[in-house]
Formats: structure tokens, sequence, C-alpha cells
């Protein structure tokens, strides 16, 4: 799933090539991904677009005061070309749900919102304001906002008696982290997933704060500037134990361990995080013995 880091680079990237551009066209594959009907979708076409830019995990594309705004969800992309093909999307299953075609100043460009898989999750908007999409609306505050520090997250915690690791992924709390990113931020500050938020003392948020920072603004950095198709490699190349059940860690040398979910799992290192325990199931929120 794009997170934070992916989706900033994604919209400096977009931000960087479609102002000035004019949409052309939209083509909707899939109208389950379109989740509003007032404005229709077809008011985006003969307006330029002024700027790109994120909420959270969504990017929102202003054309001149009217914004189609896109979440990727678990398996969505963004394919962006400059050669862009006249071709007529088919109504169906395919891996295409929207198609946006532009006149830029260079030429045409094309980008495309796609989703992989069975499960679709891939949601788009097209609203006279971002906040009037709900998802929007609902954020907590962004990591990299002024107003995030470590009080704040204190703050934030301090009222929470879930499971750290869900406090981190809930776009209510705090927006933009996910499930890669929220094991990475919890192996760095060498806090349990299963911790509860209420019970962090200072130090322990100071270090969380520490480590939301550095994992986030380490992977952003390497994201910026490189174009969509790049984005996905580059995250799971700097992944430490998201992703890597049965590796040894590269802090301690302890095997990276999973716990599994419904339809989800998350990894940690016992040496760094748990005290060498490992974690038992989501039930029980206790350790094997």
């Amino acid at each position: 799933m794009p997170e934070l880091p992916e989706v900033a680079a994604l919209t400096g990237f977009l931000d960087g090539h479609l102002p000035g551009a004019v949409v052309t066209k939209i083509q909707i594959a899939s109208f389950a991904v379109l989740k509003t009907a007032i404005p229709p979708f077809s008011e985006l076409e003969g307006r330029a677009v002024a700027g790109v830019r994120r909420f959270g995990k969504f990017v929102s594309v202003d054309a001149d005061g009217l914004y189609f705004v896109f979440h990727l969800a678990r398996a969505g992309w963004v394919r962006f070309t400059e050669a862009p093909t006249d071709i007529q999307l088919k109504k169906g299953n395919g891996p295409i749900a929207v198609r946006l075609s532009f006149a830029g100043a260079s030429g045409p460009l094309g980008m495309d919102l796609t989703e992989a898989g069975t499960k679709k999750g891939l949601a788009a908007y097209v609203v006279r304001d971002p906040y009037d999409v709900p998802g929007i609306a609902a954020l907590g505050p962004d990591p990299f906002s002024p107003g995030f520090d470590v009080d704040a997250l204190a703050q934030i915690l301090g009222s929470s008696s879930q499971q750290i690791k869900g406090v981190l992924r809930s776009q209510g709390v705090i927006a933009g982290i996910g499930n890669a990113y929220s094991d990475e931020i919890l192996h760095s500050a060498r806090l349990s997933p299963f911790a509860i938020a209420n019970s962090l003392d200072r130090d322990a948020v100071r270090l969380l704060h520490d480590a939301i920072h550095s994992v986030l603004g380490t992977a952003l950095r390497e994201a910026q500037g490189k174009p969509p198709h790049e984005l996905k490699d580059t995250k799971r190349s700097h992944m430490r134990v998201h992703g890597r059940t049965g590796e040894a860690c590269p802090v301690c040398g302890d095997t990276v361990r999973e716990v599994s979910f419904a339809d989800t799992a998350l990894q940690y290192c016992p040496g760094c995080q748990t005290k060498g325990k490992i974690l038992a199931d989501r039930r029980t929120s206790r350790f094997l013995k």
C-alpha cells in the first residue's frame, strides 16, 4: 500500500508535470471507483490543472477550482505517460480504473489509475473542495505539520488504550502512516507493536516521535524526484523488518518475526522490540512462553 512517503513523492511528481495542462478527456472504466456523482466527472474536461496536493494518503488534483481526488488503497497505483494512447477504455474489471488525458505545453500527457488483484479499494472523487471527501475531512494531524511535536504526540497517545501499532495506522489519529511504515517506526523506536499507547512514558514517546520523523523523512528523501514506476521498489529496498519475516534483523541479528491477522500481518524484531520474547496472536496480546 502506498503510504505517506510514496504518496508525497507521487504528488510532487504530478505537481511538477501537470500544472498548466488542460484536461481533455476523463474515462471511468470502473464506476465502482468513482464515489461521487455531483459534480459530474465530465466537468473536469476543459479545465487547466492549477496544482497537485497531498492530504494524508489522498492526492488532490486542482483543475481550476474543481478537484479530482484519489486514494490508491492497498493495490492501486498511477501510471503516467508523455505518449498516451487514444484507445477507448473498455468497461469492466481490467487493471485500469480511470484514465485522464491532458494537453500539456509540450504535447499530450496521460495518467491512469490502476489496481491489481481482486480485492478493490481504489477510490476517486470529483468535488468542489477536497474536504468534501469524508476521508480527508476525518484525517488526523500530518506527521510533518508544524504542530506535530512531542507534546502533541503525547496527548494523542495518552488518550488511547489501543495497541500502538493500531494507533499509528489510524488515519483519524495520525495521517499517512500505514502497515509498512508503522512496522519500521516501531522497530526504530524499539517498541513492541502490542504496547498500549497510554502506557508509554515520556522517554518512549520522544523516541517514537523521533522515529516517526526519521523513518518517514528518510523514506521521503529517497522517494523524492523518482517517477511513479520506481517508487514501489524504492520503498521495499529500505525496509528493515516489514516484509522480511525469517530474515536477520540488520540491527541486532535476531530473526524477524510475524504476527498474522485476517487480511494483513505485522513484522517485528524480538531482539530490538520485545526483549527477545515472541509475540502471541492478536487476541491475547501476550507473549508465548
